[in-house]
């Protein structure tokens, strides 16, 4: 997460909002955002969503689905907004939107589970 320099810009309790400044080795050889970072932002961004429950064991991914909707280019800001959909005793749904600054583009959309783990924090 320290790569992606996220900035807050909201977190409640099973959602929050990271800003993110999209920087040249962030991008492919097309000079657009990369899908691997693009699904790292929403790993990560899911995450830390999770974090904000308060409970003292981490979670890991099951799978991450993501559909790929829009491009960004360096030096665009974007901004990864969270959702728990379903939070049960084991597993997690979550979902993830990447939108341009202003929101008026949805650059990528994922799905994830995530099982809780007996590590704790």
């Amino acid at each position: 997460m320290s790569w992606l320099k996220p900035i807050i810009l909201k977190v409640e309790e099973g959602s929050l909002a990271f800003q993110y400044t999209i920087r040249k080795e962030m991008t492919n050889p097309f000079g657009t955002l990369h899908g691997g970072v693009t699904a790292a932002i929403i790993d990560d961004s899911i995450g830390a969503t999770l974090i904000s429950y308060g409970e003292p064991y981490f979670y890991v991914s099951v799978n991450l689905v993501i559909d790929y909707i829009a491009s960004a280019r360096e030096g665009d800001v974007v901004v990864a907004e969270t959702t728990v959909i379903k939070k049960g005793n084991q597993i997690v749904n979550a979902q993830c939107d990447v939108w341009n600054a202003d929101k008026t583009r949805l650059i990528a959309k994922g799905y994830t589970n995530l099982i809780k783990t007996e590590i704790k924090k």
